[in-house]
């Protein structure tokens, strides 16, 4: 498979900011020679923040003229110049390239900036190794047009060998030992005369051979599967009705993978076959959900507990000063269920309002609703933890205990009131421990935004941690700082036994998105270092037409075993934030797909055709 690297012209900034824009996109070439983009024609490879050691403010990043290249151990370097976030020179990067690593185009490493010269700034770079797989030849230009070239080792050295730096006429062309390769030499004239590429805003890098498994396997995590083919998790004639309820439909998607859905049967009207079987229809059971299905409900959460489903969001329609519970028997009757108040901005001297992200939660077999609100003002934000008595009813607001502000192991509050606030808090278990996230943001001395936070909490009273917090993510990418330096509403979900939290990041604005954190499996999750973050956000305004800002998600699992993503968006740009539904796919790695749309997800026709059984009479 050829693949190919470029960065975007920056569009209108609520659509498609300068650091969305200056990040590595990748498409591929299809057999009729037209370049597709992968992940939405967004970027997949964003350069880190710097940050500053003693303030601990973070300097956002980007990057341009992307190059990728093979490395002598069968895996694949990207070049490319660091930029400031918007695109302006780097005073940090003079002299130097920043490079990058990949096994396959999915997963990324950053090795940081490699000098090239004393002085001046790099505008283009390109790259190739030579037969020993050590060395590789390095050709840049400098702000005088004039292009160099030189040797070095770009993962175990700091900067290029010296000795070896020449003026060249023709940076892809070199002697037969250090030629970079036929296919590249052409690279930046080929590019401009493919016919096929037709992707919006495109600025070309360069194309590289990749082998079709590798291949085959980025279209799988890049590209947004398609259900192909529904099929029966029993084939063949079945002895009574028993056996035909049991049956599940199972559809299959483009990506390989396959999902097990639930049978609706129409038992009333079967059909006698000549050979005296019953001939029963059923449709693929699916919930449908109006988009948006809650107007001026944001960071909205779903559980489901003793055979009932419960709703609960920020409610944006007062100022953030009330919550409000749905309650139903079915999944999509949450959309008309009425609302119940429980809990407002009057009743406890300690909650003044802003109201923010409830989340329910069950920790050994008792409820518990997270919340965050504050005493007065902005900077009294706090994260709060309701507790349902035993046997009480979600619904009933007299259930439910006064919010207990979350405090450290010795008791003090989490926050320093007025300096540091705290919201968003979620938990879970892993590892047979109890562990809360959080967002947390430092205003004095000096703003540092907002970060992800992780403690242990005490079981048996969950507003209570019993180790110190530690940092577990910044607003490094793009994407996570556009417009503001932002990771916030974190929520966990474990599958087959791999922790994976997803977060949001940048503004609440329509640029707001989801990005993912996991941990190594079996590792101590209360060290920074064992967490991974994916290079690129898994939910966008680009996800799904007419959806922006999608953000501030949370999982449920209902009756049926199937995972659904609640998330707020806005129906326009400048339209409110509101409740959105949509089944979660998991992908070839078992990791979340949080763009699979309903029209992908399950097609229409197919959910009526599908589930015609014969069943023999008894």
């Amino acid at each position: 498979m050829k693949l190919l690297c470029y960065t975007r012209q920056p569009q209108e900034d609520i659509l498609y900011a300068n650091r969305l824009a200056y990040s590595m996109h990748l498409a591929w070439q299809s057999e009729s020679g037209e370049y597709v983009p992968f992940h939405h024609n967004e970027g997949i490879l964003y350069a880190k923040a710097t940050q500053d050691k003693q303030s601990g403010v973070l300097c956002a990043k980007s990057l341009k003229n992307p190059w990728m290249f093979h490395t002598g151990d069968g895996a694949y370097g990207i070049a490319a110049v660091r930029t400031e976030a918007d695109g302006e020179k780097d005073s940090e990067s003079e002299g130097c390239i920043l490079i990058f690593r990949s096994s396959d185009f999915v997963h990324y490493e950053e090795v940081g900036l490699w000098k090239v010269q004393e002085s001046g700034y790099i505008s283009e770079v390109r790259c190739a190794c030579d037969e020993t797989g050590e060395i590789y030849r390095v050709c840049w230009c400098g702000e005088d047009g004039v292009w160099k070239e030189g040797k070095g080792n770009l993962f175990d050295a700091d900067g290029i060998l010296s000795e070896s730096v020449v003026v060249t006429a023709d940076p892809q062309i070199g002697t037969e030992e250090s030629r970079i390769s036929e296919t590249q030499i052409r690279q930046i004239e080929e590019i401009c005369q493919i016919e096929g590429i037709r992707i919006e805003g495109i600025c070309p890098g360069n194309t590289i051979e990749i082998p079709d498994e590798k291949g085959a396997y980025l279209i799988k995590k890049l590209t947004t599967p398609v259900c192909e083919k529904i099929t029966l998790s029993c084939q063949g004639v079945f002895s009574d009705r028993e056996a035909l309820l049991q049956a599940k439909a199972v559809a299959s998607y483009s990506d390989g993978t396959a999902v097990e859905r639930k049978i609706d049967w129409d038992l009333d009207r079967p059909e006698t076959k000549d050979d005296g079987s019953m001939l029963y229809w059923g449709w693929v059971h699916q919930e449908h959900f109006d988009a948006p299905f809650a107007i001026n409900r944001a960071d909205p959460c779903c559980m489901y507990r003793n055979g009932k489903y419960y709703y609960i969001a920020t409610n944006d329609a007062d100022g953030n000063n009330t919550l409000y519970i749905r309650c139903s028997d079915t999944l999509d009757g949450i959309m008309q269920a009425e609302e119940v108040l429980i809990l407002d901005a009057v009743t406890y001297p300690e909650i003044g309002g802003l109201l923010w992200a409830p989340e329910f939660h069950e920790i050994g077999g008792e409820l518990y609703l997270f919340h965050a609100a504050t005493t007065g003002e902005f900077f009294r934000e706090e994260s709060h933890v309701m507790k349902l008595r035993r046997g009480g009813d979600p619904m009933c607001r007299a259930d439910w205990s006064a919010p207990h502000l979350v405090v450290r192991k010795d008791g003090s509050p989490l926050c320093e009131a007025g300096k540091v606030i705290s919201l968003d808090m979620t938990t879970f278990e892993y590892q047979g421990e109890i562990f809360a996230m959080w967002s947390q943001r430092q205003f004095l001395p000096v703003d540092q935004g907002a970060w992800l936070y992780l403690a242990r909490i005490d079981a048996d009273e969950p507003w209570r941690l019993t180790s110190d917090p530690v940092c577990i993510a910044k607003p490094e990418y793009g994407w996570e700082n556009n417009h503001t330096f932002v990771v916030e509403g974190p929520y966990a979900l474990e599958r087959n036994g791999q922790l994976v939290v997803t977060y949001s990041g940048a503004a609440v604005d329509a640029t707001y998105t989801v990005g993912m954190l996991k941990p190594r499996m079996g590792s101590d999750i209360l060290k920074p270092e064992n967490w991974q973050k994916s290079n690129y956000p898994l939910l966008t305004s680009r996800s799904e037409e007419g959806q922006y800002g999608t953000g501030h998600n949370a999982y449920l699992t209902d009756e049926n075993g199937i995972v659904w993503n609640f998330y707020h968006a806005r129906a326009g740009v400048e339209a409110p934030r509101s409740s959105f539904a949509r089944r979660v796919h998991f992908d070839v790695d078992g990791e979340p797909m949080l763009d699979v749309l309903e029209e992908l997800d399950l097609p229409g026709q197919m959910r009526e055709v599908e589930g015609r059984l014969r069943v023999l009479l008894s």
